[in-house]
This record gives C-alpha cells, structure tokens and sequence, in this order.
C-alpha cells in the first residue's frame, strides 16, 4: 500500500472535481478565493551526474474567479541543485551507478514527502531539504523505486530557480530557455509562462562563449532567435540554435547552444486544463 505522499498528481484533479461537485451543491465557489499553500506532493524530474539537480512537475490546472491566481498547488517552476544522503552517507555514487546501468532509461524522479513547495525560496526558515524516493522511470509512469534510494534525505544545494506562475504573465514571443548547470554539464529547461504550454529539459553543449559555474547556478535567460515560442518550434535533440542573453552588465552575448539529448518532454499536464493523456506531439517525440 503507497504511504500518503507516494500519492501521484493525477489524485488531485480527482479530488479537485469531486471538490467542486461538493460545494456547488452547496453553493460555494471553489474557485471564489486560492488557499494558501499548504504541504503537497511536488514530484520532480531528477538529472545531472556530476550534480544533482531536480525539476518539480509544475500544473496550472485552473483560474480562480477574480483571475488572480491558479488554484493548481503544483503552479511554480522551479529547479534545484541537491544531494542524496542517508544519515553521514552521501549517495550520489547509488544514483549515477544506476543511471550507467541504466543508460537506456532516460527519465528519472523523485517523489518527495509532503511540503509547501514556496518554502524553499521564502520559507522562514527556509526548507532546506526533505524526505524522499528516487524512482528509475516516471514514478507516476510505471517507474521502480532505485535500490538504496528509499527513504533518503534530499538535501538542497542552491535554488537554481523559482517562479510562480500568475495568468497576468506576458508570454515571450521567441522561443525562451534557462541555460543551467556547471562547467561539466549544462542544461537547457524551457520557460514555462502561460497554458498552453510545455515542459522540456535538454542536456546541451554550449560553444561561442563560457559561462562560469557562478552564473549556471544562478540560471540564464535565453531566447532562441529566430524561433516562435510554440511546442512545434522546440528545440529537437541533436539540433544546433543561435542563443541570445543578457548577461548583469546589461552585455548581450550571442552563442551557439547544441541539444545532445532530450531528457523530458511534456505537454499534456501544461494545458489548461491538463490532461494525462498523450498529446500528438508526445506522441510524435517517441
């Protein structure tokens, strides 16, 4: 029998309409006002050899009545740099192990005990880790939990970035990406805005300038020039696109950024509403 937080996200739109029939009846709108966050369960994509770094599975789901807010809990993007231990233990040889093992299995999560998400960027004090499974696969997919990845402690390095979405956003024009990572490996996330939408995560190399390690972890905006922010126009594996950033001193550098593998796509749950079945362009990426 799964504990509560191994419960997958696709409960809670169970819940949510049953939420809703329920006080309909009564009349009350469930949309009339957003909760304050309270804990949830925030799985997340888990990448990176050298370093760990985590995506949390965001949703939009809904707008409340005053178009304020999203009433989904999972309405934030955000990555973070972390570490796996298990008492003094640090487990990052378990992970990357099995991931050699494994090289043919290109998705990775973690399904994480229940906590209020915003606290690891504004908490007081901040939420500096958690408890967690590490699954070999989408944990809501089918995924097996890892051998010795049971019960860890998620400890957070850096909060690369961290972004609530509202449905007063702009959505950029050009196609728009957070450049992340270190001098060994770098990562490309797409910049998630507005439903509809995707999630995409690409292990890249980047060549026409260096980045230092300080200005990875911060996490880089980038516009992929000549590309229409839209699912079709993504960047595909393998493929070479001319990227665009401003870096603090207001300087714009240009490089070019190669895709050398598609970590995780997603479209489906970054709809409005989401749904978890297959969109054609998920389909068409296998």
């Amino acid at each position: 029998m799964k504990d509560l937080h191994e419960i997958d996200r696709r409960l809670f739109l169970t819940q949510l309409c049953a939420s809703a029939a329920t006080t309909a009846f009564m009349g009350v709108s469930l949309k009339a006002a957003v909760q304050e966050d309270v804990p949830n369960t925030h799985n997340m994509l888990v990448f990176g050899e050298k370093k760990i770094y985590l995506s949390h599975l965001p949703m939009f789901d809904d707008v409340t009545a005053n178009k304020a807010d999203y009433t989904s809990p999972h309405r934030y993007q955000v990555i973070l740099e972390a570490s796996f231990h298990k008492g003094v233990q640090n487990l990052q040889n378990v992970y990357t192990d099995d991931r050699r093992k494994n090289a043919n299995v290109r998705i990775y999560t973690l399904n994480p005990e229940l906590f209020v998400l915003p606290g690891v960027s504004s908490g007081s004090p901040l939420l500096t880790g958690f408890k967690a499974k590490v699954f070999r696969g989408h944990l809501e997919k089918g995924g097996r939990v890892v051998s010795g990845l049971s019960n860890i402690d998620v400890k957070i390095s850096r909060v690369v970035h961290f972004r609530k979405f509202t449905p007063q956003a702009t959505r950029p024009e050009q196609l728009k990406y957070l450049l992340f990572g270190n001098s060994q490996e770098a990562f490309l996330a797409h910049y998630i805005s507005q439903p509809p939408d995707f999630d995409q995560v690409l292990a890249v190399k980047v060549d026409g300038h260096s980045f230092t390690d300080a200005e990875l972890g911060k996490g880089i905006e980038v516009i992929i020039q000549g590309s229409s922010n839209n699912v079709k126009e993504r960047i595909k594996e393998v493929q070479q696109v001319t990227g665009l950033t401003k870096m603090a001193d207001a300087q714009a550098v240009q490089f070019k950024v190669k895709a050398t593998k598609e970590i995780y796509f997603e479209e489906g749950e970054l709809l409005l509403p989401p749904t978890f079945e297959e969109t054609e362009a998920e389909k068409k990426k296998k």
